[in-house]
């Protein structure tokens, strides 16, 4: 099994390599269209015109933007932000009185986010490169927190949702759609580089997943969708929401 920085590396050369060729990596690593993969996931036809082409990579597995509520005026994270996509809508439902942070481990993601901020002409969005497992972010600074399909990536799934519970102000909220398994992965597979970058690799079994969070102090936790993920036999992608807890 492949230690937590062999992850790291193998993730930050393949994600910057999709970054560079503004490729997909949908169903265990095979291309796919980001349209089609985008409308799997849950979002609209509209939603999709909300934000430039180049920011929507069909990387997604469900839309949290479509549950999460955002209010005009309020601060959210992206937690693996990618080319923006989901930033990007977030902008628009905090207007210019709110903003919204993007996380991405990779250098070129959080460049070509960037270049399609300018692009198009988004101005309460800010993009930051680091590990989401450790978050250049301030403490309670936070309305909302989304992610989409980027926590099974990391090796210390429980320390981003403690980092998550960090930046969350006393009545912040989580909203994520991620992948999770049904069952545990046939050792063999573990390795495999394919499904690791194709967000299966990584991931863990869905109980394990949802006792991380409550560990964290999260409370109320609800899944609002559950599908078929890219290996159905084994993994499922669920969107879902917390509330952080208040002492």
């Amino acid at each position: 099994m492949k230690t937590p920085i062999e992850i790291k590396t193998i993730i930050k050369k393949s994600y910057g390599e999709i970054a560079r060729v503004s490729g997909t990596c949908c169903n265990a690593g095979n291309c796919c269209d980001s349209t089609q993969q985008s409308r799997w996931a849950g979002y609209s036809h509209e939603e999709m015109g909300e934000a430039p082409d180049d920011s929507n990579l069909g990387l997604g597995c469900g839309s949290p933007t479509a549950i999460a509520s955002i209010n005009e005026g309020e601060i959210v994270l992206d937690l693996g932000s990618g080319a923006g996509f989901d930033a990007f809508l977030a902008a628009q439902r905090v207007g210019q009185t709110g903003k919204v942070i993007g996380v991405d481990l990779t250098e070129e993601m959080i460049s070509k986010a960037r270049e399609n901020a300018v692009f198009g002409g988004f101005t309460n969005v800010e993009f930051r490169q680091g590990d989401i497992e450790n978050l250049p972010v301030e403490d309670e600074s936070i309305d909302v927190i989304i992610s989409n399909c980027v926590i099974n990536l990391a090796s210390d799934k429980q320390k981003v949702f403690c980092e998550a519970m960090r930046v969350l102000k006393p009545k912040g909220r989580l909203t994520v759609s991620d992948v999770v398994l049904l069952k545990p992965f046939p050792q063999e597979l573990l390795n495999d580089e394919a499904l690791l970058v194709g967000c299966v690799g990584n991931a863990i079994l869905k109980q394990e997943y949802l006792a991380l969070i409550k560990n964290a102090g999260f409370s109320n936790i609800q899944i609002s969708k559950e599908v078929p993920a890219f290996l159905p036999e084994y993994a499922v992608s669920i969107t879902y929401s917390a509330q952080k807890e208040i002492p």
